[in-house]
């Protein structure tokens, strides 16, 4: 019998790319002998790295801005004789690059003119009716293939030298401090967020307690939040992978519903998670998944009373949205069920 080989296809952000780590596992779960390669964006390659169920990272961004060029992917790809690939992300350009790359059995998400033309297959998210994890989504394209899937829990693997140096971040950073708490307070838009002003007074509130080690974990730091005494900046101008090593590091991590939330999720570190119930940003399609979390939602009123529709225009800050003294007290129950403190 021949070698089966697929390939991933998640050319979007952290946070998608990191949901569709399981899907290597559970192909070799099925066929340990097959070959899985991942097709992602160059800045998220590292959410792949050191992981022992993918065989190849191949990055492909637009093919008209970047040093691949359409028939350069081709190339790329058929060189690797994929009989199955699974499209995550809809994209014409992607689409028309695995058909001319001779893969046989393609699937993606989804019915578009450009698949039909190309007789690739799909599966149908039917309207997120009824509303499933992201991951669970990914995984219909495995179901369609007739691989069983067991597990939708996201991973992400750390070299024995990057264990070594987390732990040593623990020890230069906390030294007489219990707990190292990390707050991410930037996001990609696409969901909503606390306002600045109230992540800081957060901070700030942590950092009064004695046990709570705290590290701003953005790339870029807020200047309203930037150079906070006591307070740590682990990640500043770090490259990813860098990033998630600090992130491996912490004991709990707070955010709203970004890339770093699910990198930690599939690092099992807690998180406190700060959520709306649009259908669109719903914990229930975005959570995370596989560690312990907390999810903090505003009043069942704010939403119906204030909401702007758009996550981009939402804070929480008006009347029954959330604030700084309400998400510390969470924080300490979750830490105390999980008896960290």
């Amino acid at each position: 019998m021949n070698q089966l080989r697929f390939l991933i296809s998640r050319i979007d952000r952290i946070g998608d790319v990191v949901l569709s780590t399981h899907i290597p596992r559970e192909i070799k779960n099925k066929y340990p002998d097959s070959f899985v390669a991942v097709l992602v964006k160059n800045y998220t390659k590292d959410i792949y790295f050191n992981n022992p169920y993918v065989d190849e990272i191949i990055t492909f961004d637009n093919p008209d801005k970047s040093e691949k060029k359409f028939l350069d992917i081709v190339r790329e790809i058929r060189g690797f004789n994929f009989t199955h690939s699974f499209m995550l992300l809809p994209n014409e350009k992607l689409n028309y690059i695995l058909f001319f790359s001779g893969i046989k059995i393609r699937i993606g998400v989804g019915h578009k003119l450009y698949q039909f033309v190309t007789f690739t297959k799909y599966v149908n998210r039917k309207k997120y009716i009824p509303l499933r994890h992201e991951a669970d989504y990914c995984a219909d394209m495995l179901r369609k293939s007739g691989i069983e899937v067991k597990s939708i829990s996201p991973e992400i693997y750390l070299t024995e030298s990057e264990n070594v140096k987390l732990q040593n971040f623990r020890k230069q950073n906390l030294q007489n401090k219990k707990i190292l708490i990390g707050i991410n307070v930037s996001s990609g838009n696409s969901a909503p967020n606390l306002n600045i002003e109230e992540y800081k007074k957060l901070i700030l509130m942590l950092k009064e307690n004695q046990s709570y080690k705290v590290a701003v974990m953005d790339n870029r730091i807020p200047a309203t939040i930037d150079n906070i005494d006591e307070i740590i900046y682990p990640n500043r101008d770090n490259k990813l992978r860098e990033s998630i090593v600090n992130f491996a590091a912490l004991d709990l991590l707070i955010s709203n519903s970004t890339g770093p939330m699910h990198i930690c999720a599939a690092l099992k570190i807690p998180t406190v998670s700060l959520f709306c119930p649009l259908t669109a940003c719903s914990p229930k399609l975005w959570g995370p998944i596989g560690n312990k979390s907390e999810i903090i939602l505003p009043s069942q009123t704010y939403c119906a009373t204030q909401c702007p529709i758009d996550p981009k225009k939402c804070d929480y800050s008006k009347t029954g949205g959330l604030r700084a003294d309400f998400i510390f007290e969470r924080i300490n129950t979750l830490l105390l069920n999980l008896r960290l403190i």
